[in-house]
C-alpha cells in the first residue's frame, strides 16, 4: 500500500513538472510570436473602416507574363483578401514587347484571374509598348481595360474623379488637353486623380518631363488636382506635395530599374510592387506593397494642401 502511494505521489510530480514545462513552452512560443508580429512590417487584416469611402490600388508596367508580374499580383491577391478592392489602375505597358493582344491572355488574365474572379475592374491606360501595334486599338477596345473605345476618358467612384490620359507622344493632345481642362473645371468632385504612363517628376532612368511640367503643373494646381499616378520609370516614387500634386510613380509592375532621389521626393525604391490609396473625406492614406506583402512606404495627402 505504502508503495502504491509512493508510486502514486512520483508519478503525480512527474505530472505537474510535465504540465508545467508544457505551460513554459507554450508561453515561450506566444512570447516569440507576438515579439515577430510587433516586429514585422507585413499586412495585417484590418477591421472596416466605417468612415473609408473607397480604397483602390494601381500598379503599371504589368505586361510580362513572368516571374515578376506573377509575385506582385499574387501580392495585390493577398492583400486583397485582408483588405478588399474592387478597383485597379493600370497605368500602361500593359502587353510587351509591343502590345499585341493575342497575349493577353498571358499578360493579364491569367496573372490576375483570382481578382477578375471577385470582380476587382481594371481601368487602364496606353504605354509607349502598347501603341506598337495598331497604335493599341486593340487594347482600347478590349472589355478587360474599361477604356470602352476611349484613348482618354474620366469616370466617377463616389467623392473620388478619375481623369485617364494618353500620354504617348503620338496622342491627340490638340484635342485632348481641351478635354482635359473642361472635364476639370466641370467636376465637383471632392478628389481629382489623375492617371496616364509617363512621368512628369521622376527620379529614375528617364527623369521629369519639362514639357509635362510646363502643362500640367499649373493645369493641376488650378482645378485642385491632388493625385498624379503613372509608370514608365520601373520603380516607385511617392513625392511631396508639388503646388498641391503629390505625384506617385507605381511602375515595379513586372520588373525594376534603379532610382534615385530629386529634392521632391519623400520616398523612392527599386522594388516590385504596387500602391494602395485608402480614401477619406479629409485624406487619403497611401501604402506602397512589395512582394514579400510588406509596407515599405506610408504618406499622407490631404484634401487640400499648400
Amino acid at each position: 500500500m505504502n508503495l502504491k502511494r509512493r508510486q502514486f505521489l512520483f508519478l503525480s510530480s512527474l505530472g505537474a513538472i510535465g504540465t508545467g514545462f508544457l505551460g513554459w513552452m507554450l508561453s515561450q512560443k506566444n512570447y516569440q510570436n507576438a515579439d515577430l508580429s510587433d516586429s514585422t512590417t507585413a499586412i495585417a487584416a484590418n477591421p472596416p473602416k466605417k468612415d473609408l469611402l473607397l480604397r483602390f490600388v494601381s500598379v503599371a508596367d504589368t505586361g510580362t507574363g513572368a516571374k515578376g508580374q506573377y509575385a506582385v499580383a499574387g501580392a495585390m491577391n493577398f492583400y486583397h483578401k485582408q483588405n478588399p478592392y474592387d478597383l485597379v489602375i493600370l497605368a500602361g505597358d500593359n502587353i510587351y514587347n509591343n502590345g499585341e493582344i493575342e497575349k493577353i491572355s498571358a499578360v493579364f488574365e491569367r496573372p490576375y484571374q483570382a481578382l477578375l474572379k471577385q470582380g476587382v475592374k481594371f481601368q487602364a491606360c496606353l504605354g509607349n509598348h502598347d501603341i506598337r501595334t495598331a497604335n493599341g486599338d486593340p487594347q482600347v477596345k478590349y472589355v478587360g481595360f474599361n477604356m470602352n473605345g476611349r484613348r482618354y476618358y474620366t469616370f466617377r467612384r463616389g467623392t473620388v474623379q478619375f481623369f485617364a490620359l494618353d500620354t504617348n507622344s503620338n496622342a491627340d493632345w490638340k484635342n485632348q488637353l481641351p478635354w482635359l481642362e473642361k472635364e476639370l473645371s466641370r467636376s465637383n468632385a471632392a478628389w481629382k486623380v489623375v492617371f496616364g504612363h509617363h512621368p512628369i517628376y521622376a527620379s529614375g532612368v528617364y527623369g521629369s518631363n519639362p514639357e509635362f511640367i510646363k502643362t500640367f503643373t499649373p493645369l493641376f494646381q488650378k482645378y485642385g488636382v491632388q493625385v498624379y499616378i503613372n509608370g514608365h520609370e520601373h520603380h516607385y516614387e511617392r513625392t511631396r506635395a508639388i503646388n498641391g500634386t503629390t505625384y506617385l510613380i507605381t511602375g515595379g509592375g513586372a520588373g525594376t530599374r534603379p532610382v534615385g532621389r530629386s529634392e521632391w521626393t519623400e520616398y523612392s525604391a527599386e522594388r516590385l510592387s504596387f500602391a494602395v490609396y485608402e480614401v477619406y473625406a479629409d485624406r487619403i492614406e497611401i501604402k506602397a506593397i512589395a512582394t514579400d506583402n510588406s509596407v515599405f512606404d506610408k504618406g499622407i495627402i490631404p484634401v487640400k494642401s499648400a
